[in-house]
């Protein structure tokens, strides 16, 4: 099974690089596999020790050829040298040049808060957001809050998908304050779409954190970050209730491929044309963080 997005400057579409494709296929399209991930793959335990074997100096080993088969731009980095990366996760949480990212300026632009792969909806209905086509989960079971769930009915939903060869530090998309963070805790099913066709209501049975971010320019939005299979941990980097300017850091995941969600209220931002088509025909939009998503209403 194969898997593509939009590439955003070309407008062509590419198929993407999927790491333990192979092992994908196995824990969520056969009867053993699938026996394996409710038993083991899918608990607390299995990700924490996997993301402690990249904290292992024994790790930093993988870092060339992990390099060279997910084809990493590393002149990115503001670090070049792979050699000197202790551990893999050292090299997974790679900072970036500030000019491999820029940031667009334009305070009524909002950007993107990661790379990623983008799915955006307008107007959405808070009881039935759609997860893949056929499949949709509601806010109060993602939140687990009524009351926050019910000020962002017919609003704006973002989901950026990071793969493991993506740059894996998160950030805000607009400037402001932001909250402390609210944990839910979780399972660790993978995010990956070849999961997300086969595990319903994937996102709220997931590991995640959200923050509150009242933003100079979009109004309060809700950002989440939703764990995944392998993944070490979610770190939060910022300090709640201090402002922040557009593009500052908010955190990072350490191994593994996972996900932010982004809630903005209604009649506040019009995502852009291509990013919604490309959402309409069911394929996702290359993005990169600082990007720009849409502008301000």
């Amino acid at each position: 099974m194969s898997i593509y997005f939009k590439d955003r400057k070309t407008g062509k579409k590419k198929e993407e690089k999927i790491l333990g494709h192979k092992f994908l296929e196995w824990i969520y399209y056969t009867k053993s596999g699938s026996l394996a991930l409710e038993s083991l793959l899918k608990r607390k335990l299995f990700s924490s020790l996997y993301g402690k074997l990249q904290d292992t100096k024994y790790s930093s080993r993988k870092i060339k050829n992990f390099v060279t088969d997910m084809e990493i731009d590393i002149s990115e980095a503001q670090n070049e040298d792979i050699s000197s990366y202790k551990t893999f996760n050292d090299f997974f949480i790679r900072e970036l040049k500030l000019e491999s990212r820029p940031i667009v300026a334009d305070s009524e632009v909002l950007v993107a808060p990661a790379d990623g792969r983008v799915f955006a909806w307008q107007n959405i209905d808070a009881t039935k957001l759609m997860q893949v086509k056929g499949s949709y989960y509601s806010l109060v079971d993602l939140f687990r809050d009524k009351d926050l769930a019910s000020g962002y009915e017919q609003g704006t939903c973002i989901i950026i998908r990071l793969c493991p060869s993506d740059y894996h530090r998160f950030h805000f998309p607009d400037s402001g304050t932001p909250s402390s963070y609210t944990r839910v805790e979780g399972h660790y099913y993978s995010v990956n779409p070849l999961a997300l066709r086969k595990k319903a209501n994937l996102y709220c049975e997931n590991k995640r954190e959200f923050t509150l971010f009242q933003s100079d320019n979009f109004g309060e939005m809700v950002i989440m970050e939703v764990g995944a299979t392998c993944v070490g941990s979610i770190v939060q980097t910022y300090l709640p209730n201090q402002y922040v300017p557009k593009g500052f850091e908010k955190g990072y995941f350490k191994f593994g491929g996972s996900t932010l969600i982004v809630f903005l209220k209604k009649d506040i931002v019009k995502i852009d044309v291509d990013i919604l088509e490309n959402t309409e025909q069911g394929i996702e939009t290359m993005v990169y963080m600082g990007e720009r998503l849409g502008a301000k209403v």
